[in-house]
């Protein structure tokens, strides 16, 4: 059975034991979740090196790093990333790769990596035919199927899109963005065809029960720039995600929805909510949002700042963007500073909705800071490595009572201490 079946059939799984003592929260309340479906937990059959996480609003909101080889890349380097992010807290990652020998990459994602890994099959499948136009549904179902094989835990499947909604696309300022849904727009309007992935949406239910594949349903229309944002298009296709939502859960696969994209700070909360209430409760991933279209060099602050509103009004899933979004290919310092600018997003969305324990860490901080306890300060940190060279770069002992930016004359902590007598 998979992770949602055994859910409804009142199952405590390992995987839920695991993800359960991870989040500090009960077995029975993940199950719950993952048998309501709001809670998923992403686990193929076939990843044996994986240490489950629970993706949900009950829980600390989770960080994706999208990876892959494009051709500006190489097997070993993407491997290299895979390992740094993993250090650096990304609880997800993706294998977004275009270039290579796609199932080497992949396959070696899935056996080094303890955390769920995610694909999106329509790359591979526009790669092995060549053209847009030879795509066949048979190849999308093989190219799925190879996937789960693989033991990729969750996949971004374009079925919403729909030859009705192509278009509403027609008046955008950026018209399609998402590369899966701009694939299948054009391939649909050449065989005057529906989504095939839409049309054999039951064929891909059954591998993904097969193996415990969890849908991630992509947002082939999501907006790219701000005056696309909550347009027809975007929310057309998100009723027939919400659609999908149902079907799969049906099946007995387990599934998240994807979101935006760009969209104005003041329009995020309405987004969120309203995907939750359309798409049955299905835990809610976005891409940032980014609020602003022109932080070209520092998306990922522009990022962050979206992803925690996001977080915050009920998105559990985040996923990263670099500082080099829109304008180059992220190396090893862009991955590091993506999924450092959304933890703190992420954390700070926990602490604003009362997460029971997320503020524990801050609060041990500030006593560590008062204390002037550097050796404290760097454990508690989401980034310690990071802390340490700063530090060092201006003051190198390792015990001080004052830090850089003041010095030790105008130390607000130390003159605090002598003035209140602590």
């Amino acid at each position: 059975m998979t992770q949602l079946e055994s859910a409804c059939k009142g199952i405590i799984t390992p995987q839920m034991k695991i993800a359960a003592r991870r989040e500090g929260a009960s077995a029975e309340t993940v199950r719950k979740e993952v048998a309501a479906g709001r809670a998923v937990i992403a686990a193929n059959i076939r990843h044996k090196s994986l240490l489950p996480v629970v993706i949900g609003r009950r829980f600390g909101c989770k960080i994706n790093a999208n990876l892959g080889n494009s051709g500006f890349s190489t097997h070993g380097g993407e491997i290299k990333k895979l390992r740094l992010a993993v250090k650096w807290g990304a609880d997800a990652v993706m294998d977004l790769s275009t270039g290579g020998d796609l199932r080497k990459l992949r396959r070696a994602f899935v056996r080094r990596s303890p955390v769920p890994v995610g694909t999106v099959p329509v790359y591979e499948a526009m790669l092995r035919a060549g053209t847009v136009e030879n795509i066949t549904p048979e190849l999308l179902l093989q190219v799925i199927r190879e996937h789960a094989e693989d033991g990729v835990d969750f996949m971004t499947v374009h079925a919403g899109i729909l030859r009705k909604h192509i278009p509403f696309a027609k008046t955008r300022v950026m018209g399609i963005v998402s590369r899966g849904g701009a694939i299948l727009a054009k391939w649909m309007n050449h065989h005057r065809s529906e989504n095939p992935l839409y049309t054999h949406f039951a064929d891909i239910c059954r591998i993904f029960r097969e193996y415990d594949v969890t849908f991630s349903l992509g947002d082939a229309l999501r907006p790219g720039c701000l005056a696309d944002a909550c347009d027809r298009a975007q929310y057309a296709e998100l009723e027939t995600l919400g659609e999908l939502v149902a079907v799969s859960r049906k099946s007995g696969a387990q599934a998240m929805v994807e979101g935006p994209g760009h969209v104005p700070l003041d329009q995020i909360a309405g987004t969120v909510k309203k995907a939750l209430r359309v798409c049955h409760d299905a835990p809610f991933y976005v891409l940032g949002p980014l609020v602003t279209d022109i932080a070209a060099g520092y998306d990922h602050i522009n990022a962050a700042i979206g992803a925690a509103q996001a977080a915050l009004h009920g998105a559990s899933f985040l996923c990263y963007v670099t500082p080099k979004e829109h304008v180059g290919f992220p190396d090893c310092e862009d991955v590091r500073q993506g999924i450092m600018a959304l933890r703190t997003a992420a954390h700070a969305a926990d602490i604003a909705r009362g997460l029971e324990g997320a503020r524990r860490r801050d609060d041990e901080m500030s006593k560590a800071r008062y204390a002037m306890d550097w050796k404290r300060q760097f454990a508690l940190v989401l980034d310690p490595g990071r802390a340490r060279e700063y530090r060092f770069q201006t003051i190198t002992e390792t015990v001080s009572e004052h830090c850089a930016m003041c010095g030790p004359k105008f130390c607000s902590v130390k003159n605090s201490r002598e003035a209140c007598g602590r």
